[in-house]
């Protein structure tokens, strides 16, 4: 069988999902397409009707349907539970959508395991407070680590998001700063960013963390940017240059599309080759 598959978010102009999806259908020697279709939120339900009416296998979600899209799930796994936002879409024979999580899945995969390691019992801390920031937490959690800090623009309106972690997970810290505080980033084993704060067509040229702050942090400090476009974020180069380990948001995008496929298809996809069809797009 041809499988229908696709990604609905608003814009959808930067996504290399469609490259890297049609590389891992070719690595398994599946047919199928993988559509970008560009869904403002208000088009939202018109665009479920559209994925059931016209035989789609399944579907990714990104920003900003990540939340809105739970109104529509029939099913969600445990991931995408605790973290309160779905990203993959499995639409069953009797038209039923299944929801998944696998940014959480493709967030620690990024990671190496070494440094896995030095996070359990560790203090960390995440800038931003949207969806990716959740799945963020969610994979520290899993990790091990005692305590989050997360630095939002917002504090009135991240604090029901942090407030569900507290319940979610009581045996955790979690803290939230205005992004202009420093906070416990000086005590972060590490720091990652999930806001759009240096993506290329966005801010390419701008960091959501100053010098000040970078030059300051200790060595070993990992700044991991889930930024993928451009491949190293001025963040990245600039923690490079004083000597802090990095992680790019690649390896997470890639990751967690691979799963999205075994969660459609049933087989996990090549990834290095996905890489490799990723780069050559970039």
């Amino acid at each position: 069988m041809a499988y229908k598959l696709g990604l609905i978010g608003y814009p959808l102009g930067h996504s290399i999902s469609a490259v890297i999806h049609k590389a891992g259908l070719e690595s398994l020697g599946i047919e199928g397409n993988y559509e970008l279709l560009e869904t403002p939120p208000e088009d939202l339900i018109s665009r479920i009707k559209f994925l059931k009416s016209n035989d789609y296998n399944g579907f990714n979600v990104t920003i900003p349907l990540k939340v809105p899209i739970a109104l529509f799930l029939d099913h969600v796994d445990r991931i995408a539970d605790v973290s309160g936002c779905a990203n993959t879409i499995k639409i069953l024979s009797d038209k039923t959508f299944h929801g998944y999580n696998t940014d959480v899945y493709g967030f620690q995969k990024a990671i190496p395991s070494l440094i896995q390691k030095d996070l359990q019992g560790a203090n960390v801390s995440i800038l931003g407070t949207g969806g990716a920031s959740r799945a963020a937490a969610v994979g520290l959690i899993e990790l091990g680590v005692k305590q989050i800090n997360f630095y939002s623009r917002n504090i009135i309106n991240s604090s029901n998001m942090v407030n569900y972690l507290r319940t979610t997970f009581p045996d955790v810290v979690f803290k939230l700063y205005q992004n202009s505080s420093t906070g416990e980033l000086f005590n972060s084993a590490i720091i990652v960013n999930t806001t759009p704060i240096g993506m290329k067509g966005h801010s390419a040229d701008k960091m959501p963390l100053g010098l000040d702050v970078i030059s300051k942090l200790p060595p070993g400090t990992v700044i991991y940017d889930v930024i993928y476009n451009p491949v190293r974020s001025l963040l990245l180069e600039k923690s490079k240059e004083y000597g802090l380990e990095t992680i790019n948001g690649l390896d997470m995008l890639l990751h967690q599309a691979a799963k999205s496929q075994e969660i459609w298809i049933g087989k996990l996809p090549d990834v290095d080759k996905m890489k490799i069809a990723a780069l050559e797009n970039l």
